[in-house]
């Protein structure tokens, strides 16, 4: 099995890659198999309830008894509500009609106790009628940089700022995507609130607004998990401190919510921001790095929809190359869960510089963004598709950094500039008391997006994001009457006509 890949140059690529957690595996059942009984993941490490060590009885049982010995089997995901599915069963919840037939309410977290062949395992496992697919539970190892970052910090600039030739750079890219006009057009909303999936935060940094949310962390790992890597700092069992000890999360998070001093300011306006931290940190080579299981991802993505949030950003991906011929493909559940909910969905391309897909971006529904410089120039090193939507900034961009300021490239802080465009959007209707889903997001990025500077741009979508022109084709389609009638196929690009 192959782990989940980074979003590095294609060369850096190595052995990294093949790691997942011991004897720990993924199984969805099919709709309707799932016994009651089955305890959540949360309600076995927070609240003392004891995992199950059974599922039917029958060959699953036997299957996993034969293979690994005694076992440990926990739902990954919490239900939406906090209901009880039954009286009496510990740990048994009720999970809604969108949590069963996505499939979120279906996934099962199986330890072993002892070593296993993993491939024979799930061969095995996968003939069995109820299952529907079985995976390892892959760790995620995430250097995420296609270049080196450039920082400054009180070690390389005792001022701890940025120069006026770094401030008048900063300012190139978020001056292509039009943001400072977008954010006269529409400043945001609190109530609409962007989830960022990442390594976590730097919340107390002077350069973030107030706009930040707590969040949480779902990082669960140990040292026998990561093979040869070295954990940093905070990775064992779930909390409520998402703190940043990688430097990724807090990039992202200054495209999308920096205050406006020494930085631009973020991309999402007034809208919140609830960060989660999916990536811990390791060592990696004297580098720090993002680490985190495929399990650990997952659930934090789920707590994220469940708290309601509007947006989500997804800078991390799986190669599909990478993957085994028959490997499930990774996060399936979750974003089939986000859309049922109307959430909006946007994962980077993936840094690769060839074309093909990356998961989560490639998956249908799911709004894939690739890089472009600060002149409107595809980046060469932009992973291609006919699934990536457009492309933002993604070039030598300033934003925040872990102990001051850092300027940073790759697909990875491309996304959140679209993310902050979602989050415009969607506040920009709720003022109108209008409904926004992934689909007519995506539908307006596209029509809205200006063209490319350079030629042979196949591959890499529609054109770089354009905040204002977003917002302006947004509040006409919100006038159309044909926007509450056909909300998955409307934008007639015939009968609507830009502005501005």
């Amino acid at each position: 099995m192959t782990a989940q890949v980074p979003y590095q140059n294609a060369a850096n690529q190595n052995t990294l890659n093949h790691y997942a957690v011991p004897r720990r595996f993924l199984v969805t059942l099919k709709l309707g198999e799932m016994p009651e009984k089955i305890p959540s993941m949360v309600a076995c490490r927070h609240f003392g309830v004891h995992p199950a060590n059974r599922l039917d009885g029958g060959p699953f049982d036997r299957i996993l008894r034969h293979h690994g010995g005694s076992t440990r089997i926990c739902r990954l995901h919490n239900s939406r509500t906090k209901a009880a599915q039954r009286p009496g069963v510990i740990g048994a919840r009720r999970f809604d009609e969108a949590e069963q037939l996505s499939g979120v309410a279906r996934v099962l977290l199986i330890q072993t106790q002892n070593d296993v062949h993993a491939r024979q395992l799930m061969e095995a496992v996968a003939q069995i009628p109820i299952v529907e697919k079985v995976q390892a539970d892959r760790i995620c190892i995430a250097p995420f940089y296609s270049e080196p970052v450039f920082e400054r910090t009180p070690e390389t600039d005792a001022s701890n700022s940025i120069t006026e030739t770094d401030e008048a750079q900063a300012w190139q890219s978020r001056l292509l995507t039009q943001l400072p006009q977008a954010l006269g057009f529409e400043p945001g909303d609190p109530s609409v609130v962007v989830g960022l999936a990442d390594t976590g935060i730097m919340a107390n940094h002077r350069a973030l607004t107030a706009n930040i949310r707590r969040g949480f962390d779902t990082v669960d790992l140990k040292p026998s998990m990561v093979g040869d890597l070295q954990l940093v700092g905070d990775n064992r069992s779930f909390d409520e401190l998402p703190f940043d000890e990688v430097g990724h999360g807090t990039g992202c998070a200054g495209i999308l919510q920096a205050s406006g001093g020494l930085l631009p300011p973020g991309g999402a306006g007034r809208c919140g921001l609830t960060p989660v931290r999916v990536l811990g940190a390791g060592l990696s080579a004297q580098k720090r790095i993002g680490i985190g299981a495929l399990s650990n991802i997952d659930a934090g993505m789920k707590r994220l929809i469940d708290l309601n949030v509007k947006v989500v950003n997804m800078s991390f991906g799986t190669a599909k190359s990478s993957l085994s011929q028959f490997s499930p493909l990774p996060h399936e559940e979750v974003v089939k869960y986000a859309l049922s909910r109307d959430v909006i969905l946007v994962a980077a391309s993936g840094n690769s510089g060839i074309e093909e897909a990356y998961y989560p971006a490639a998956h249908e529904g799911v709004i894939a963004v690739g890089a472009v410089d600060n002149h409107a120039n595809p980046c060469a090193f932009s992973t291609r598709g006919n699934h990536v939507d457009l492309c933002a900034p993604g070039k030598k961009v300033w934003t925040t950094g872990m102990n001051g300021y850092q300027q940073v490239t790759g697909t990875s802080f491309a996304a959140p500039f679209v993310a902050g465009v979602c989050a415009l959007m969607a506040a920009h209707a709720a003022r109108r008391a209008l409904p926004l889903n992934a689909s007519i997001a995506a539908d307006i990025l596209r029509q809205s997006a200006r063209p490319f500077a350079s030629a042979n741009v196949e591959g890499y979508g529609s054109g770089v994001v354009d905040a204002l022109a977003a917002l302006q084709l947004l509040s006409q389609t919100l006038d159309s009457h044909h926007y509450l009638d056909g909300q998955n196929s409307m934008l007639d690009q015939s009968n609507l006509e830009m502005t501005g």
